[in-house]
């Protein structure tokens, strides 16, 4: 009893609680978060690469700031503002997350580390788990992103504490692309190099900013030519592969350079990355 009654009186009397005003906070915050959820994202999506990404990457914490202010503005006008009774809610709130949702609270922990440490943002191309994709949202529990093939995954924030994280433009428009090519060992090296060169420094989609480079390794096979250069944009990542690979190909065709017949992986890869 002593407990329940101890609970009942960090609210105000009923009479002295403003329902409309509280009614009002709660209609302007939802307002509020439908704008930073869907309208925000829309004016971002025509605008150039980098003002892009910094208008993607505040709508999470700008709906963190809309939450937490509406939550304050409510508790404000329920509770007696006093030094005890705040201390005994924060106390209640605490027992009950840590014995109720440990897991949740432990995502939403990471999320709100993840919001300031920033391993990823709206629109980075990330890998967690082996599933890659573009980080879509930043939610409170989970990270949204989207796969090549258009799927949507659910990353808890929790996996921030024991997976590597790969983000391949993190918070840029800079994120490089790798085509690979595997080729008999019988042939002209800095004729096949300057060639796969020439292919990357001429395609539509390279970033003259940052120069193509043609890195070559030999194996028990063969020798595997990987050409890293990056795209204007990182939504060009899997044209730009195709047309480095289709082009290449052609270009060593023409070379009469043979192909490897065996050990060979696939002939294209993904962003992998920056430097």
């Amino acid at each position: 009893m002593e407990a329940a009654d101890s609970v009942v009186g960090l609210f105000r009397e009923f009479g002295e609680i403003n329902l409309v005003r509280i009614v009002l906070i709660i209609a302007v915050a939802w307002v509020l978060l439908v704008v930073d959820q869907r309208l925000l994202p829309r004016i971002a999506r025509p605008l150039p690469g980098k003002l892009r990404v910094l208008l993607l990457a505040l709508v999470p914490s700008i709906r963190l700031v809309i939450i937490i202010s509406a939550v304050v503005l409510v508790l404000g006008r329920l509770l007696e503002p006093t030094l005890e009774n705040m201390v005994a809610l924060f106390g209640l709130l605490g027992i009950g997350l840590g014995f109720a949702i440990k897991d949740y609270a432990a995502s939403l922990i990471a999320g709100t580390f993840a919001l300031y440490e920033t391993p990823y943002r709206p629109g980075d191309w990330i890998t967690v788990d082996g599933v890659y994709g573009e980080v879509k949202s930043i939610e409170f529990r989970t990270v949204n992103i989207v796969t090549p093939d258009d799927t949507l995954v659910l990353i808890p924030h929790s996996k921030l504490w024991d997976s590597l994280i790969h983000n391949a433009n993190s918070g840029s428009i800079k994120l490089q692309c790798v085509a690979n090519f595997y080729i008999d060992p019988n042939h002209e090296n800095e004729a096949v190099r300057l060639r796969l060169h020439d292919v990357a420094l001429t395609s539509p989609y390279t970033q003259l900013k940052y120069p193509p480079v043609v890195v070559a390794s030999e194996t028990p096979w063969g020798t595997h030519y990987r050409v890293r250069a990056y795209p204007v944009d990182p939504y060009q990542q899997f044209a730009f592969v195709t047309d480095l690979t289709e082009r290449g190909k052609v270009a060593l065709q023409e070379l009469g350079v043979s192909f490897a017949a065996a050990g060979a992986v696939a002939g294209s890869g993904r962003g992998t990355g920056t430097q």
